[in-house]
């Protein structure tokens, strides 16, 4: 056996066995990638926010339900089903009559992917939802938020205080509100601001303005996917004091008219009584007098 032969066989044995190793790592790494993806859609959690009244779809991520899936929806730590699909069976149920109702007639899956849709929102809906299938598993963090309500600017000052001589003193309120921040803005620039993560709750952020400034005020109301603004008019709300002083005794022409006729029939009807009294006295002196006179003459 040549010594070139032998060569040869070594090498080709080489190539070979090369070839097998990186099938070998091909293959690795494919289970590995494969792995991972299920691990990812096992931990994945998805945040969600939606406003109060809207309709949010919980996505499932696939185009099509296969012939074998059997879907279930759950909602909460409890793992409570609201929903299954069993596409063997053709069978769609909503279980929506659970804790308490709280999904009644809001709850629908989507015939092709299996996302859940839950429509007319409410806050009691936030929680954690949970979707198992034969290929895919995922959570959704929903978060509903309150409708805001808008922010209303009043006048606080006091005209016994010394600051109110120069500045105008507002106060910026809204109630019943929860996860939400309020804030005074300056143009685009924010001055002060307050947050809350309790339900209904009220807040209310002071300002102080100078009665002449001409700059623009604001009180912004907001909360992740929503806002409400109420813009301040320092001319409407803002009034020295002075001017309120002199302001202060002036009274419509009709309540003058109106407090002149009450004050002269009550004053008619004083005179009146008296005169009437008068009359009574004077009358009952001149018939005892009378009849003095007689006695004497007897």
């Amino acid at each position: 056996m040549s010594k070139q032969f032998v060569i040869r066989n070594a090498v080709m044995c080489s190539v070979v066995i090369l070839k097998k190793m990186v099938h070998v790592v091909v293959l690795i790494h494919l289970c590995l990638w494969h792995l991972v993806g299920v691990f990812a859609d096992l931990d994945a959690e998805e945040s969600v926010s939606v406003l109060e009244g809207d309709s949010v779809t919980l996505n499932s991520g696939l185009t099509k339900m296969m012939d074998d899936d059997l879907i279930l929806w759950r909602f909460g730590y409890n793992k409570i089903l609201i929903a299954k699909i069993n596409v063997m069976a053709s069978s769609i149920t909503v279980y929506d009559d659970v804790l308490d109702g709280r999904f009644r007639d809001r709850l629908k899956v989507d015939h092709q992917t299996g996302s859940l849709i839950i429509t007319n929102t409410r806050t009691e809906h936030t929680g954690l939802y949970q979707l198992q299938s034969n290929s895919v598993r995922k959570s959704f963090n929903l978060t509903v938020y309150a409708r805001l309500p808008v922010p209303v600017i009043s006048n606080s000052s006091n005209c016994s205080s010394s600051s109110s001589q120069q500045n105008c003193s507002l106060v910026c309120s809204v109630v019943n509100v929860g996860h939400v921040t309020l804030s005074w803005y300056k143009g685009n620039s924010s001055l002060s601001s307050i947050s809350v993560s309790d339900l209904s709750i009220s807040l209310s952020l002071p300002l102080e303005v100078e009665y002449q400034d001409k700059n623009s005020y604001s009180c912004v109301l907001n909360n992740p996917i929503s806002n409400q603004t109420t813009h301040l008019n320092i001319t409407q709300l803002c009034h020295t004091c002075s001017a309120v002083t002199e302001q202060s005794p002036s009274y419509p022409s009709d309540s003058v008219s109106l407090i002149v006729l009450v004050s002269a029939a009550v004053a008619g009807s004083l005179l009146m009584v008296a005169a009437v009294r008068i009359f009574c006295i004077c009358r009952k002196h001149k018939k005892t007098y009378q009849q003095a006179s007689e006695c004497y003459r007897g």
